[in-house]
């Protein structure tokens, strides 16, 4: 009996990635792995050169500790942000948590989130354009999905 159940579970994570062009060409592109587990998203976006059709790839040459934060939605019938943590940040970024907590708020999920963007970038005028094309890449994504994180077509 608990086997079976173990195995149900099994679907219910799932790992997408996606390819976010940039909205301005002298932009990078960036990638997004979200793994879907029970009631929250793991989500990597970062900076990449990978093509379009190669684009899982870009996660395993990124940083999964350069800006990471967990958020949780806010309790039922609260209005505003619920609890949130950097996990590990620089003295040079700190966007993931407030991005995380405007994801969790929005999908009623708790978010791990990590920004793998260099302080190089974002410390250009056009670093706020480029998590700009970053939040709205991660909130395309996470609507195409499914109430257990499938993609749905």
């Amino acid at each position: 009996m608990m086997a079976a159940a173990s195995q149900g579970n099994t679907s219910l994570i799932s790992v997408t990635s996606k390819y976010v062009a940039p909205s301005d060409p002298s932009l990078p592109a960036l990638a997004l792995q979200i793994t879907s587990l029970v009631g929250s998203y793991m989500i990597w976006v970062g900076v990449t050169n990978q093509p379009p059709e190669s684009v899982q790839n870009a996660a395993r040459s990124g940083v999964l500790c350069r800006d990471w934060a967990c958020a949780m939605p806010a309790p039922p019938g609260h209005a505003g942000f619920g609890p949130a943590t950097s996990l590990f940040r620089s003295s040079s970024s700190d966007v993931s948590f407030s991005m995380a907590q405007r994801l969790a708020r929005r999908f009623h999920r708790q978010i791990f989130l990590s920004v793998d963007v260099p302080a190089t970038l974002l410390s250009t005028p056009r670093g706020s354009h480029l998590l700009f094309d970053a939040e709205k890449g991660i909130v395309a994504a996470l609507s195409s999905l499914g109430e257990h994180g499938q993609e749905v077509s």
